[in-house]
């Protein structure tokens, strides 16, 4: 049977390893495709696109947007974007403008209480990465002023703490109108994370599929096996297709391996397939 990952993150975002080196891995580890969804940027996708032609990886352009709804963060993944399309590239920016206002207020909040944090230590050497939390995370890890990744988002970068202030609000409706403008197939992510128990998810993804949601995040690393069951059956309930992915981010996660994600992942290539069916059966309804 063939696998995919089809929930990864490369330099472009937060994760430690280039374009290239995910789609390297992906392909030494012998998965047939993965999806590259990076936060709010597009920008890794032609570099990992070279790579996975020059290894027969398929790789499918993706992104991972961040929305708030009724006061809960929710990520939407997108699958099958244009990366050069102006339109997306502007969405994009804007989202990403958003996202660089709450960076600049969270490294001030970490300097004014004398912490030895700059903007150059977040980038690492990547003046165009897209900074996220986990940025934070691994320079708090790495300046010792806590023992791990996790540590750093238990004791600094909870949202709403003294540090992490949320951002400013993107909607659900902003994100779904980017993405079925800009032909692009939504799919909500990982919905056991945002701890709403399973019928106020299912009330999450029905608001969402009145947006154009077309899939339903069933399989990822923090989803137990009777959670993906239960995922299972809601996503064919509401007419939702199921999707999988690791959120691989290299050594920011480095529990999470690329198409395993903890050990117990696999993700079948005929999901691929039948996502990419109905991409193909849906570009007639998109504007």
């Amino acid at each position: 049977m063939n696998f995919v990952d089809l929930h990864t993150h490369s330099t472009a975002s937060d994760g430690t390893l280039s374009p290239e080196e995910v789609a390297a891995r992906a392909s030494l580890l012998g998965l047939k495709a993965i999806a590259l969804t990076d936060h709010d940027t597009v920008d890794g996708i032609t570099r990992a696109k070279k790579a996975a032609a020059a290894c027969s990886l398929e790789l499918i352009p993706g992104m991972e947007l961040s929305c708030i709804y009724q006061g809960t963060e929710i990520h939407i993944l997108g699958f099958f974007a244009d990366e050069e399309s102006p339109k997306l590239k502007e969405g994009l920016n804007n989202f990403c403008s958003i996202r660089r206002r709450r960076n600049d207020a969270m490294l001030r909040r970490f300097q004014e209480d004398g912490f030895d944090i700059t903007m150059e230590d977040l980038r690492h050497d990547n003046p165009d990465t897209v900074v996220t939390r986990a940025h934070f995370a691994r320079v708090l890890t790495e300046k010792g002023y806590v023992p791990s990744p996790a540590k750093a988002f238990e004791k600094y970068l909870q949202y709403g703490g003294p540090y992490c202030t949320r951002k400013e609000t993107v909607t659900p409706q902003q994100v779904m109108e980017l993405m079925t403008s800009c032909r692009i197939w939504p799919c909500l992510a990982h919905p056991m994370q945002y701890r709403l128990g399973y019928e106020e998810v299912e009330k999450l993804a029905l608001y969402l599929r009145e947006l154009g949601l077309r899939g339903l995040e069933v399989y990822h690393s923090s989803h137990h096996q009777p959670q993906s069951a239960r995922l299972q059956v809601m996503a064919k309930k509401l007419g939702l297709l199921p999707s999988g992915g690791s959120d691989f981010h290299g050594g920011n996660k480095p529990d999470i391996e690329l198409g395993k994600g903890r050990g117990g992942l696999r993700v079948s290539y005929a999901l691929l397939e039948d996502i990419k069916e109905d991409y193909s059966r849906s570009l007639g309804a998109v504007p």
